[in-house]
């Protein structure tokens, strides 16, 4: 057994350690990655034979590819790529004994990686794709940081801190770019349950399939004019996902509600990717119609704003209410802040509206929803993202950057004959703009450098996104029915096929390698130095030995008579000598190697071949 064995053994437990730091406890296989990894370590410390250590090589391989399931993103993939390397080194140390260093380990070990890529690839592609892992549910809800929950109570709010974590990106990889800067609405949560003081959402939970219950079909994939936007999302307690509120999902784990959010299947605790085509149609959830929820509104409990919006009901429409109410807001005196103050328990938005008048975009959405309700509009309070930055990474395609400080909550209304309308309520405060812009700017802030590296890694994030993890079970069903039609039934065979294929000729490459470097390194590099001259048209004899051979070179040659007669000394101390020095084995090889560059270009100059060596 390899001296190297123990230590990259070692090293691969502190890789496999390193991936399961960024785990979520919420997801129900984090337990069993832990566990496998603690019982791991512990299997390592207490082996000490050969088999032993080959458990524990097995154990390795088991935990790297439960990582990767858990987290398919690029920065683990890497890391999990890396462990893997590590593994099998340590494997083949044990089964190849105390020869190979560390090189010929790691150099064999990428080989047996690279081999296996041809039949990961088949399997990746063509293999039925397993449902989402499920999780436990654990939320995490914002508190008093910018950021979204599924409840909205401003009015307890003192201050408001801004949080510098990201939360998602979308790209347009297929052509176009985002919206203009003053339409990036990327709505999420909408809150239509209202008791008074606090928001809710009413929207269910994303329905999962009962058993026995057909799949809803896939819809058709997107035609390339009409664009893909392309979503990463952050790990968050929530199953409504953002999006820009136009096109149509590509994936069967999106759901699209009535009142305009999409839910995902896939556990909240995951970081999450999903496609939207870009088309023209605002999309059936705008002209949906209001329901009784939409006017639901405590009476008595702010009689000020209850009073003012009464005073409109006698205007004749919706949008002549609506413009009431904006004229309104616009003549008094708000001022955007993030340090409001908590709002008293009594009639708290009659504080906000008549007297404080300081909030942030909780307040406005909360106060102007209640107002038009009150007035007899339906409406009700959406949260999302408001904004983000535009990121053009070198190469690669380019990106809007969401954090939680781009946190945003707004208004929808019903208006008769044009459905749901979006109303900011927040841009008619003093100062919002600066203010949103102070905000959005500090978690931006920081070293340049650093922060062009990060865009730079991001873009390639999208990139692995859009190529590795948005492979989903619609694009393998998309694939399939290109390669087989209405053969879909010999799915099966083709894969078993395909992986035979590969397998061939994995084994195939592996062993052509493998009699590459089979054999007497030394002989071998003397036997490529001779294919050299015999090249030039020297060859040796029968029964000429190497020095006589280097003799007669050297008369053709005379500028080479050092060099080879240098070659030839090195080569017979080390053919043989006792003990052979790596140093020695590494001189000759860089002789025989500067000899056969010499001829290859044609200088033949000894100055040449003499700095290559000592």
């Amino acid at each position: 057994m390899s001296r190297a064995a123990a230590p990259l053994q070692w090293l691969t437990m502190g890789l496999l350690a390193m991936g399961l730091l960024g785990l979520s406890p919420a997801l129900s296989l984090s337990l069993l990655a832990f566990g496998l990894a603690v019982l791991t370590a512990l299997k390592l410390r207490e082996a000490r034979t050969i088999e032993e250590r080959r458990v524990v090589a097995l154990l390795q391989l088991v935990c790297a590819g439960l990582l990767a399931a858990l987290r398919p993103e690029l920065g683990p993939s890497l890391l999990q790529g890396l462990a893997i390397l590590m593994a099998l080194a340590g494997l083949l140390a044990l089964e190849l004994g105390a020869g190979p260093d560390w090189k010929a380990l790691m150099r064999r070990s990428l080989q047996v990686l690279l081999a296996a890529l041809p039949i990961a690839l088949v399997l990746f592609l063509l293999l039925p794709r397993l449902m989402p892992f499920t999780n436990f549910g654990a939320g995490q809800g914002m508190g008093a940081m910018t950021g979204l929950s599924d409840t909205m109570e401003p009015g307890s709010i003192a201050r408001l801190a801004v949080s510098r974590q990201a939360a998602a990106r979308v790209a347009f990889p297929l052509g176009g770019g985002p919206p203009p800067q003053e339409q990036r609405y990327w709505r999420v949560l909408v809150h239509e349950r209202f008791d008074g003081r606090r928001w809710r959402s009413a929207a269910p939970p994303f329905a999962r399939p009962a058993a026995g219950q057909p799949t809803p079909p896939a819809p058709p994939p997107a035609a390339p004019e009409e664009g893909i936007q392309l979503w990463l999302i952050e790990p968050s307690g929530l199953s409504a996902v953002p999006w820009s509120g136009s096109g149509r999902p590509l994936s069967a784990d999106l759901s699209l509600q009535r009142s305009g959010e999409l839910l995902s299947r896939a556990p909240g605790s995951q970081r999450r990717v999903y496609a939207l085509t870009r088309t023209a149609d605002p999309g059936d959830w705008r002209t949906q119609l209001p329901g009784p929820i939409d006017l639901v509104l405590p009476r008595g409990e702010n009689p000020q704003l209850e009073a003012l919006a009464s005073s409109w009901r006698r205007l004749g429409s919706g949008r002549e209410r609506l413009d009431a109410a904006g004229a309104w807001f616009r003549s008094q005196p708000f001022r955007y802040t993030l340090e409001p103050g908590a709002l008293p328990r009594q009639a708290p938005l009659d504080h906000f509206l008549f007297e404080s008048r300081l909030g942030f975009c909780g307040h406005y959405a909360s106060a102007f929803t209640t107002l038009m309700r009150a007035a007899g509009v339906p409406a009700r309070v959406v949260s999302g993202y408001r904004g983000g930055q535009w990121v053009q990474p070198v190469g690669g395609t380019g990106y809007v950057d969401l954090r939680q400080a781009d946190a945003h909550a707004w208004s929808e209304v019903w208006l008769e004959g044009e459905g749901w309308q979006r109303v900011d309520p927040t841009a008619w405060a003093d100062g919002d703009s600066l203010a949103r812009a102070v905000a959005a700017g500090a978690y931006r802030a920081g070293i340049a450098p650093w922060n062009w590296l990060q865009q730079q890694w991001w873009g390639l994030d999208i990139a692995w996104a859009r190529w590795w993890l948005g492979y989903d079970s619609e694009q393998q069903q998309a694939l399939v029915a290109r390669l087989l039609g209405d053969q879909r039934h010999l799915l099966g065979l083709v894969v078993l096929l395909a992986v035979a294929i590969s397998l061939a000729a994995s084994l195939g490459g592996l062993g052509w390698l493998g009699r590459r470097r089979r054999g007497d390194p030394l002989r071998l590099e003397l036997e490529r130095t001779l294919r050299a001259f015999a090249r030039q048209g020297m060859a040796p004899v029968a029964g000429e030995s190497l020095g006589g051979f280097a003799r007669r070179l050297a008369q053709r040659w005379p500028s080479l008579a050092d060099p080879l007669e240098a070659y030839v000394v090195t080569y017979q101390q080390q053919r043989f000598a006792s003990t052979p020095s790596r140093t020695g084995r590494r001189q000759a090889h860089r002789l025989g190697r500067a000899l056969r560059r010499s001829l290859r270009t044609g200088t033949h100059s000894p100055e040449a071949v003499q700095r290559e060596h000592p």
